[in-house]
């Protein structure tokens, strides 16, 4: 290592910017020394802007990009107050990893304080990446800086470690380059959780996906997300951020291109031990392999304006429905093809017919439209004369039957095969105010994108009460091995529970009860409230895959008393389900009740629900919510009175109106919960495992979501591939990540959240999440109601819009495209220092 002297003392660097100068850096001296935060003169923010510096222009001729496949790193360590502790240490961290690993790997590092270094284009043209160890404060003058400018320009590369942030305080260019400014943040070190979010970076794509770790950790003056590329957060909830703190979305390290070259930044290393640890110097090693040009990566992949969201469809045309139906579902083909089904409102204008006296009582259409991307064209394809046109208003009127799922044949390609799951109106019973639910098999004619309404085959139905609302659920995926999975909802009302558990008996119509989800997502003879799995056979049947929650023939009880297509019992209304096909973890999420805030007496709030399902089993309604949170049970003869708390571990149906087993597979905890007072709420528990349910004891363990009016809208795993993607496709940073949302765009979910392989499927909550709402632009004229999302095939991302009106189609109700403009990943494949490395 070469490390030069310092050639100039502190105080002639102060003078040379003059009184001022040196006062804003003294302060930031005593600031920084005592291990305080950055006073705001020292620190500008947007809202508090320093005096900005003119840089002048330079002559400097630099190499392009900068550095040799002889890869050399300068290490700058100047600083406007005593030299850190922490250098040393970095620079030891840093010659360390350059002369260690792979040879290809490797390269020289100098250490400097001297700035003129940045004048000398004999000099600064020869480092690949520069690495700022600083202290903080003023360090360049104008000319120095406009030097460094011109490097980045010329394509170099820059590593920012913590005090970093505090260099140059009084450079708009700078703030850019590294990303954020520190505000007020806790002087002390302390020991937090980062979670690393970017498993495919080379500086985290070795570390843990929770990474337990000491530091000093720095408050944002502005939260940098969505203008940088984010790797790591620090989660807040493990250490005390003091009162500048950032929330959940706390990122800690960074990475951009920046004016032509790569710019990293990571606000870890603020003490002499990190630079000790394997795991962080792992990091830097990942992040010189990029800013040196050694590698690629993408640092594109979460800025916002990387992403163009646009709308596809038009608003129909008056009195038809050409475009789009009242929005439900979408799914795409293999070529492309976007076919996607309005639930059976139809336009505002349309008749809605609520009188059960009347043979035409919730008649509507559940329609079909296929969107072809290569021509813009919208086709109606056709048409189900369905049960679930009856407007909106109390639960005892409207429904939410009809045209409810939609999936394609594995081999539509060749056969054109849809799934189509819905309510046909030729089967409901007007005297007991029932009907059938069914899964049918239809042929699509490839060629016209017509639907052949007389292809018609029955793979599966089932009896649900239509009298009162709600809850149907509709959700159909595969799995890899041709396996079709069928939400159902618990086809009950939420009205007579007081928002809590939906286990009233008392309610009837015609002797069949229609407000205890006991009858149904309880019941293991009920297909109601369950995620069916059946394997579909060419003429029209099913057979039963193995593994699933009962075989349709256990003798426990006497016998008869299960089916054997259920694999998931105990949900509420799944409208969106997914199976990630290189895993086969199923993801799903269900809406929940109505509740405003959790009861002492009652049990927790509603909580809308999103599981990763690992296996067949019971996840919880109407008896336990949650991480394993219980509800009280009511029975007759008077359900206002509360009996004990149901048993998580041990569930078991009492019901009078259960025709299945009265003892059930004990309870999985789900994977994320909300309720209006935010996300995962938990409680302390009694010694019988019983939350205490007290607002003023509860704990949040998911500070990225929170709910209100709330309707999770499950969404897709993204794969990435390389060979089917398209020119907008998502990147491969999006791979492996679990897109969950909600119907509504306030604080509600749009996230991408990672799951732990080792937890996931067992209750374990989700180590990591980033917003989409940039991304998946909501408001007014964004997507403010998410009905649905599917990846196609190339990699980009299409959404349905509801609209702005219930039980209808509106002006708003749309099919969305968000395809992804950011370009390849960084330095191009030419530009490699050395063109032999991966």
């Amino acid at each position: 290592m070469h490390r030069a002297p310092h050639q100039r003392s502190r105080s002639r660097h102060l003078r040379r910017h003059g009184p001022a100068m040196a006062l804003a850096a003294g302060a930031l001296a005593a600031s920084l020394l005592g291990g305080g935060t950055t006073p705001a003169a020292a620190t500008p923010t947007p809202d508090q802007p320093g005096p900005q510096r003119v840089h002048p222009a330079t002559t400097l001729s630099l190499p392009s990009p900068p550095g040799s496949a002889g890869v050399k790193v300068l290490v700058f360590h100047a600083s406007a107050t005593d030299e850190s502790p922490t250098v040393d240490a970095g620079i030891a961290a840093i010659e360390r990893i350059g002369r260690t690993g792979p040879a290809e790997g490797r390269f020289r590092t100098e250490a400097s304080a001297d700035a003129s270094v940045f004048t000398s284009a004999a000099r600064l043209g020869t480092y690949n990446a520069v690495v700022f160890l600083t202290g903080g404060g003023d360090v360049l003058d104008p000319e120095q800086e406009a030097s460094l400018e011109a490097y980045m320009e010329a394509g170099g590369g820059f590593l920012g470690i913590h005090d970093a942030a505090r260099t140059e305080p009084y450079s708009d260019w700078f703030t850019g380059l590294v990303g954020a400014r520190p505000a007020k943040s806790p002087a002390d070190v302390q020991r937090a959780v980062v979670e690393v979010g970017d498993r495919r970076h080379p500086a985290t794509a070795s570390l843990p996906l929770e990474w337990k770790r000491p530091d000093r950790w720095f408050n944002w003056a502005r939260n940098p997300s969505g203008q940088v590329h984010t790797v790591a957060r620090v989660r807040e909830l493990t250490y005390r951020p003091g009162e500048g703190a950032n929330g959940w979305d706390h990122p800690v390290s960074w990475c951009r291109d920046y004016d032509g070259g790569r710019s990293f930044y990571t606000a870890m290393g603020g003490t002499v031990s990190s630079f000790d640890e394997t795991d962080f110097r792992a990091h830097l090693r990942g992040a010189l392999q990029w800013t040196t040009r050694l590698s690629r990566a993408d640092c594109k992949a979460t800025i916002d304006a990387n992403y163009t969201a646009e709308r596809v469809t038009k608003p129909n045309q008056p009195g038809q429905s050409d475009q789009i139906g009242e929005p439900h579902g979408l799914v795409v083909a293999p070529d492309g093809r976007v076919l996607y089904i309005g639930r059976g409102g139809g336009d505002a204008g349309a008749p809605v017919v609520t009188d059960w006296n009347s043979p035409d009582v919730g008649k509507g259409q559940g329609q079909i439209h296929v969107y072809d991307p290569k021509t813009g064209k919208v086709t109606l394809a056709g048409a189900l004369t369905v049960f679930g046109n009856k407007g909106g208003g109390d639960e005892l009127v409207k429904v939410e039957e009809g045209l409810v799922g939609i999936e394609l044949d594995p081999r539509f390609e060749q056969n054109g095969w849809v799934y189509l799951h819905y309510t046909p109106h030729s089967r409901i019973n007007r005297d007991t105010q029932t009907g059938e639910r069914r899964v049918s098999r239809f042929t699509l004619d490839l060629a016209t994108d017509k639907l052949d309404l007389g292809s018609e085959k029955v793979l599966l139905s089932w009896p649900v009460q239509i009298h009162s609302c709600c809850h149907a659920g509709g959700g159909m995926t595969w799995d890899s091995k041709g396996n079709l999975y069928i939400a159902t909802g618990d086809n009950n009302s939420s009205r007579f529970s007081d928002g809590y558990s939906g286990n009233n008996p008392e309610p009837r119509y015609k002797g069949l009860s229609f407000a205890d989800a006991r009858r149904t997502a309880g019941n293991t003879h009920n297909l109601n409230g369950k995620i069916l799995r059946v394997h579909p056979e060419p003429d029209g049947s099913y057979t039963l895959p193995a593994g699933n929650l009962f075989t349709g023939e256990e003798p426990d009880e006497g016998g008869g008393r299960t089916r054997g297509e259920i694999y998931v019992m105990g949900v509420r209304n799944p409208a969106r389900i997914f199976v990630d096909k290189s895993t086969d973890v199923l993801y799903a999420g269900w809406v929940g009740p109505d509740a405003g805030e959790p009861s002492t007496t009652w049990g927790p709030a509603k909580y809308d629900t999103f599981a990763a399902i690992t296996r067949a089993g019971n996840h919880g309604w109407p008896y336990c919510m949650g991480n394993k949170q219980p509800y009280r049970d009511r029975n007759l003869p008077d359900p206002a009175k509360p009996l004990g708390w149901y048993d998580c571990d041990h569930p078991k149906n009492e019901s009078p109106n259960n025709d299945g087993l009265v003892n059930l597979p004990p309870v999985t905890g789900n994977t994320i919960w909300y309720s209006p007072q935010g996300g995962g709420p938990d409680y302390p528990r009694d010694a019988a495992g019983v939350p205490s349910y007290r607002t003023s004891e509860q704990k949040l363990l998911l500070p990225w979501l929170k709910g209100g009016g709330q309707a999770t809208m499950n969404g897709p795993v993204y794969r990435y591939d390389a060979a089917s993607a398209g020119p907008g496709a998502w990147p491969a940073y999006w791979d492996g990540k679990w897109f969950v949302g909600d119907f509504y765009d306030g604080d509600q979910p749009r996230h991408a959240v990672l799951t732990d392989p080792k937890t996931v499927g067992r209750g374990g909550l989700p180590v990591h999440a980033e917003s989409l709402k940039k991304i998946i632009p909501v408001g007014a004229d964004g997507i403010r109601n998410l009905m649905d999302w599917k990846f196609a095939p190339d990699g980009s991302l299409y959404v349905l819009d509801y609209g702005r009106g219930f039980f209808t189609s509106d002006a708003k109700s749309a099919l969305w495209h968000i395809t992804y403009q950011g370009g390849a990943a960084t330095p191009a494949a030419s530009a490699l220092a050395r063109r032999a490395a991966r």
